[in-house]
Order: structure tokens, then C-alpha cells, then sequence
């Protein structure tokens, strides 16, 4: 996918129209994965999301997005090994699968970007293991958000999280600027070097959006040419917030009013 990778500053207005768009993003993720049982498909997890962006008369802009095909559906649903951006459809999930949900909102101009990844029933202990260092691995990032810091030291504390934890992140997709756009400046890679990078300036949104592999940091595109899985076929997990950057540290964008998945980490603001 091409990306427009212009870099646009958010004024504190902007910002807070887009805290509505995450905040009804949020509610979207939570109504899907609340549903989320053996037996239920994917395709009946993105209608869930899909009734809470028509409540409030809101669209995704996943959906029609282009690429081999324009993309059919409002939501990413990904499955196991299914990494990112996964199609809704007929499959059903089963007891001890790790799904992902990745979604997108419209609100006003402006995007609310957010995904979360969690079990069906009774998981595994190297799924669970696994759920806990991906999400760890968002805030460790998100830390790392500060006027002043660099891109680098944002993707070098994700990746140090993951990988010492003896997992592997992604080298082909990253995280990216958010605002008008879905897909701004600056690209985020989940792997880099500390102080490198560019400048991190008050205003900047951006996704942050870790995705964790056990087996290898190798992907494939299946024939739909949208799912991104792992190569050898091993769990997956992805996590991402909207991000913004103030002089009084990072604030997460894409939460409900109660802070719910979020406030991990203390200097990250709700």
C-alpha cells in the first residue's frame, strides 16, 4: 500500500475531535469482542462494530480502502496465525483461538485508529504469554512518546520488549502517523535504533500499533491478497492506540471515557 506519508500538526481543537473519533472506535472493538464466542464468525464480529459506527453515523475507512481489491469490510479480523488484516467472513471461531481486532473510525474529518487482540475461552499459557507482551509492548512504546524523543526511540522500546521476551516483531508493517488521513507521517516500524529518527513535536497523532510473532518474524500474504499471516504458521498478536503528543506527554486517543484497555503505564495520559 502507498501511504501518504506528510507530517500534519493537530491543533488542540483537532485533537480532541479525533479523542471522539477514538472514543467511538473503542466502543466499536468492545461490542465486537464482546460477542466474541465458539461458534461466532468474523464476519458477525465486524457487523457488532459496524452497529456501533451507525449509532453514532460514522463510517470506517478500512472499508473500500484500496489496494489488490478494495477492502471489503469496516473491520480487520484476524485469527492465530492471521497477523493483520484479516477479511471478515465465515470462519468460525473455536475455543483457545487469539483474535485480533483492528478498527477504523470517520468522525468529523478525522480518524480514530485502534486494534486489540484476546482469547476465546480458555487460551493457552504461550497464547496468554503472548497477549501480555504485545499489549506490554504498546505502552512500552507509547512511554517513549514525548516532546523531544525521535521515531527511533518509540520502535527501539517496543522491539526491546519483544524480543527479550523471546518473541519477534514485524519488519514489513508499522505503525504511522494518523489525522486526516488514515495513513500519515511519520511510519513507525515496531524495530529501530534510540535517537534515531525523526523529531517528535506537540501535535503529531500517531498509531502505534506492535504486532508480535512467536515463531519468526517472517509474514506471507495469503491469495485473498489482504491476510498478512505468519510464515511458519505460529499465534500472532497486534495491539494499537492513537497516540498524541503534548507538552504534558502522551495522550491516548483511543479509549472510552473510563480509561477501559488503557492506563498502564504511569505519564500516559487518558
Amino acid at each position: 500500500m502507498s501511504w501518504e506519508r506528510q507530517i500534519t500538526i493537530k491543533s488542540p481543537q483537532e485533537i480532541e475531535i479525533m479523542r471522539q473519533a477514538g472514543r467511538i472506535n473503542a466502543e466499536a472493538l468492545v461490542a465486537a469482542k464482546s460477542i466474541a464466542r465458539p461458534g461466532v464468525t468474523t464476519a458477525d464480529l465486524n457487523a457488532a462494530a459496524e452497529e456501533v459506527l451507525r449509532k453514532y453515523g460514522v463510517y470506517s475507512p478500512f472499508k473500500g480502502y484500496p489496494g489488490p481489491t478494495p477492502y471489503p469490510a469496516s473491520t480487520n479480523v484476524s485469527v492465530n496465525e492471521e497477523l493483520v488484516h484479516g477479511i471478515p467472513g465465515k470462519r468460525k471461531l473455536k475455543e483457545g483461538d487469539i483474535v485480533s481486532i483492528d478498527c477504523g473510525t470517520v468522525y468529523e474529518g478525522f480518524v480514530g485508529d485502534s486494534a486489540i487482540s484476546f482469547g476465546v475461552g480458555e487460551i493457552s499459557e504461550s497464547a496468554r504469554k503472548l497477549l501480555e507482551v504485545t499489549e506490554a509492548a504498546l505502552y512500552a512504546g507509547i512511554a517513549q512518546m514525548i516532546v523531544g524523543n525521535r521515531v527511533g526511540d518509540i520502535s527501539a522500546a517496543v522491539q526491546q520488549y519483544v524480543e527479550s521476551r523471546g518473541y519477534y516483531v514485524t519488519r514489513e508493517y508499522t505503525g504511522h502517523g494518523v489525522g486526516r488521513e488514515m495513513h500519515e507521517g511519520p511510519q513507525v516500524p515496531n524495530y529501530g535504533q534510540p535517537g534515531r529518527g525523526l523529531l517528535l513535536r506537540p501535535g503529531m497523532t500517531i498509531a502505534l500499533e506492535p504486532m508480535v510473532l512467536i515463531g519468526t518474524p517472517m509474514t506471507r500474504v495469503m491469495p485473498d491478497m489482504w491476510t498478512v499471516r505468519s510464515a511458519d504458521g505460529s499465534l500472532t498478536a497486534h495491539f494499537e492506540h492513537t497516540v498524541a503528543i503534548t507538552e504534558n506527554g502522551p495522550t491516548i486517543l483511543t479509549t472510552l471515557d473510563d480509561g477501559q484497555s488503557a492506563g498502564r503505564n504511569a505519564g500516559v495520559q487518558l
